[in-house]
């Protein structure tokens, strides 16, 4: 089936403004305030947030696919908060190594924006450049580096990241979790994992934790005006920091494990939003 992204004589606003009336129809609900975007390890979040009104299998709603990526559910749900705020679930991620292009990459974010959402937080699983996090760590993102050589932003699209990662989202999270230590991430395509020598250089350079996602949707949300929080989860340690080969499964043990504590953290902070 041929996907609307792929045409580069079609906007991409357009594409994701389409994908925002098929969720409005489906969900019946006409404007989401917050969109959380799931990463490995933060899968158990929605039954903590509220009342799940829809779920929706990605791959139904324009511009969407469905998960490759063993850890991510492929489904888009519509959630209810006590305080009647609306949460766009967005557990169906792109990510650019899958091949698809950095406009796939950038959908989930622009079609958020195009629902109403105005603030996005963005969740992901990550190794960890400073041996004293350890696996299960989370560790609330500062700022990032951008390893990929791609960019979701097309022709003279200027835009200020300064403050990429909203510094009053930020406070918040450490307001409610004194301790949460906050890191620089860097993200490389993937999806081969670093070398040794990687992981020493993006230590030289700044890099606190490294992975394969969130910084292009980062940009995105920026562009499209949206306030960012990112967090990850440390699932390993860097390769070349504990001398231990690195696996996709261990990434999904660390994730199982540390679900349920994730849900009950990450909804207490939605719910503060």
């Amino acid at each position: 089936m041929t996907n609307l992204l792929d045409d580069p004589n079609i906007n991409p606003f357009g594409v994701a403004l389409t994908a925002a009336d098929e969720i409005a129809t489906i969900t019946g609900v006409k404007k989401h305030d917050i969109a959380l975007t799931l990463g490995s390890g933060w899968g158990a979040a929605a039954e903590q947030l509220g009342e799940i009104v829809h779920t929706i299998p990605a791959a139904d709603v324009t511009g969407f696919h469905a998960s490759k990526v063993a850890g991510h559910k492929g489904i888009i749900q519509s959630i209810l908060l006590p305080n009647g705020k609306h949460v766009l679930l967005i557990g169906a991620r792109t990510h650019y190594y899958e091949g698809y292009g950095v406009r796939h990459v950038a959908h989930s974010v622009r079609t958020a924006a195009a629902t109403g959402c105005k603030t996005i937080v963005l969740t992901n699983g990550a190794g960890s450049v400073r041996p004293e996090w350890n696996p299960g760590t989370v560790v609330l993102l500062k700022d990032h580096i951008n390893f990929t050589a791609a960019t979701p932003l097309e022709g003279a699209t200027f835009v200020d990241l300064t403050e990429l990662y909203t510094t009053r989202l930020r406070g918040l999270v450490k307001k409610l979790n004194p301790d949460i230590p906050e890191g620089v991430y860097l993200q490389n395509i993937g999806p081969q994992y670093e070398t040794p020598s990687e992981i020493v250089m993006a230590r030289t350079i700044g890099a606190d934790i490294v992975g394969m996602s969130t910084v292009l949707e980062a940009i995105a949300a920026r562009e499209a005006g949206m306030d960012i929080l990112g967090m990850s989860l440390i699932t390993n340690l860097a390769a070349g920091i504990s001398g231990e080969k690195l696996n996709h499964q261990e990434v999904l043990d660390v994730g199982k494990a540390s679900e349920a504590r994730l849900a009950i953290m990450l909804a207490e902070i939605i719910h503060n939003i």
